[in-house]
């Protein structure tokens, strides 16, 4: 594990997934970082998201070890008197504090910025809320998909708003929080001062829309469900059977790409076709384009299409699902990196937890 955050203790007040993605990223990178979980809701509670496949003993799930691997973790009810001194003596010469509270809840439990900074000057206090701080609404990622207006473009066409399979904003409001943590850890090692930051999940959703909210903004299209498809580019995300049954998809981003496919599959005369000759009008004239290149593509086995693409630099990709992604040599070099020991780590009120180290 890199240790570059050696030096640093972070504390964690946050469940679910966005704020503890976040706590995650520090650890993996050596911080210290405690997770502080409430006993009175037998901690996060995503430890309670198990597939039908875990055992429903385990003090953890799946989900759960996403993102709290290396982490220690103490029980506190900060609600009580005797916790919350516990909880003041751990932030005093905290680094970072992460935590995803309802609007009201910190002052309620007196852990807000005011109060927490006043016991340590350089902390940098770093919460994720739902749709602003001031905004009492309970937020899940899910609410936020449908809210900003990711559901709606999600799906095949005239299909019903569909959700992403991962919790996308929560990663997406983690990554902005990390980025805003860096540049105030950058701020106090020239000013010897902690800040508060803030995140909402709508904010990050809203900033993450990109080219299809400027689609909306400035090119006046209203982003409907397409598929896989790209609204500004073809071919890009349509899907193709190969003569073995694989599925494949293409991102033909430039004219250059396109030439090279049509060459590479003996179609070279479509690239200075007049409907496809330009990526406008390839967009204009996708299906016409789709059912060309199908019959071509059908005619290859993957592995020999693949090669083939690999030596024009044409960017192919094979819809792959878990087991095959996790069977790839970069996916396999990727989990080498760590080796996980299952543990016990008694926390303060008593309560152990199991964690990996």
């Amino acid at each position: 594990m890199n240790a570059v955050f050696k030096d640093l203790k972070v504390v964690e007040l946050a469940g679910v997934l966005a704020g503890p993605s976040v706590g995650y990223f520090f650890a993996e990178l050596g911080a210290k970082v405690i997770k502080i979980e409430n006993p009175k809701t037998n901690g996060d509670v995503t430890r309670s998201w198990k597939l039908k496949t875990e055992n429903p003993k385990d003090q953890g799930s799946a989900y759960f070890w996403s993102v709290n691997a290396f982490k220690e973790f103490i029980s506190l009810d900060i609600s009580l008197p005797d916790h919350i001194k516990k909880f003041y003596d751990i932030i005093k010469d905290a680094d970072i504090l992460i935590t995803n509270f309802k609007f009201g809840d910190e002052e309620k439990l007196k852990i807000s910025y005011p109060t927490l900074s006043s016991l340590n000057p350089k902390l940098i206090y770093a919460s994720i809320n739902g749709f602003g701080q001031n905004s009492p609404r309970t937020a899940y990622d899910l609410i936020l998909q449908a809210e900003s207006g990711f559901m709606s473009m999600n799906g095949e066409t005239n299909s019903k708003a569909l959700k992403m399979p991962v919790a996308l904003i929560d990663l997406l409001a983690g990554h902005q929080l990390k980025e805003a943590i860096l540049l105030a850890l950058l701020k106090r090692y020239q000013t010897n001062k902690g800040c508060h930051l803030s995140v909402s999940l709508f904010d990050s959703a809203i900033a993450s829309l990109a080219n299809q909210a400027t689609n909306w903004l400035i090119g006046n299209q209203l982003p409907q469900p397409i598929g896989s498809i790209h609204p500004n580019i073809a071919p890009y995300g349509e899907l193709f059977d190969t003569k073995d049954k694989q599925l494949v998809t293409f991102a033909i981003g430039n004219n250059r790409q396109f030439k090279q496919l049509c060459e590479l599959i003996g179609f070279a005369a479509l690239a200075n076709d007049t409907k496809f000759a330009t990526n406008q009008l390839r967009v204009s004239n996708r299906l016409e384009l789709y059912s060309l290149l199908y019959n071509y593509i059908k005619q290859f086995n993957f592995k020999e299409l693949y090669r083939a693409c690999e030596k024009r630099e044409v960017p192919i990709g094979k819809i792959r699902n878990l087991k095959e992604v996790f069977d790839l040599p970069e996916a396999q070099a990727m989990i080498k990196k760590f080796s996980f020991n299952k543990k016990e780590y008694q926390s303060v009120s008593g309560i152990a937890f199991k964690f990996l180290n």
